[in-house]
Formats: structure tokens, sequence, C-alpha cells
């Protein structure tokens, strides 16, 4: 049996609280445990990039998780993702363990 097809999201105010997905969005933020925890790399992603100036108001963010990972090469803030997994909430955040991701040029590297 072949799995579900992924949900294809462009807005993550519309995120469901479980099934498969398909997204790109912006890295936001980075977060590195330090090398006594278990490794894991998260990031937060926003469909749209920040402005230059930062946000005036909260933009809704998934978070993707990188499990066994210190870093992931090529995704760093402001990195262009297109992504794919399965999102669950957790602590009150929408949440992708190890997702397939491919790393997208940035709309500046076009012009």
């Amino acid at each position: 049996m072949s799995p579900a097809p992924a949900m294809r999201i462009t807005d993550f105010d519309h995120l469901p609280e479980r099934g498969a997905i398909e997204a790109r969005g912006h890295v936001d933020s980075v977060m590195i445990l330090p090398k006594n925890q278990v490794p894991e790399y998260s990031v937060m992603v926003a469909a749209q990039p920040a402005p230059p100036g930062g946000r005036r108001r909260a933009a809704s963010r998934i978070r993707l998780i990188f499990m066994g990972q210190r870093r992931v090469p090529g995704i760093d803030a402001g990195t262009l993702l297109a992504f794919r997994g399965t999102v669950g909430v957790v602590d009150n955040i929408p949440t992708i363990y190890n997702p397939s991701y491919e790393i997208l040029p940035s709309t500046e590297d076009n012009e």
C-alpha cells in the first residue's frame, strides 16, 4: 500500500495538526544544542522571509528537527527550503522530524 499523498501547504497558518505535508519556506532561526546533549539540529521555517529590519508581528512557522545531526550543511538562517514530512504538534509548535528537503536558490540569486 502506498502512503497517502502529502497535502501541499503554502500558508503556515493552515497547517494540519497531524499528517503528511509538502511545503517551502525560509529558515528564520537555527538552534544548535550543546555538545553534552543528544545531537539535534533544529530550524524554524516561515513561509516568507523576514523583511529588512525584522518582523513587526509574529509569523506562523514550522519547526524542522534533524535528529542525530549537529549541523546540516547548507541549512542556515535565510536558506530557502522545499520540504516534506509528517507534521505533528510538539510543545504547541508544528514540527517535522527528519524531513526530506531540497535547498532552493533564493530569489536574490536569480536576479
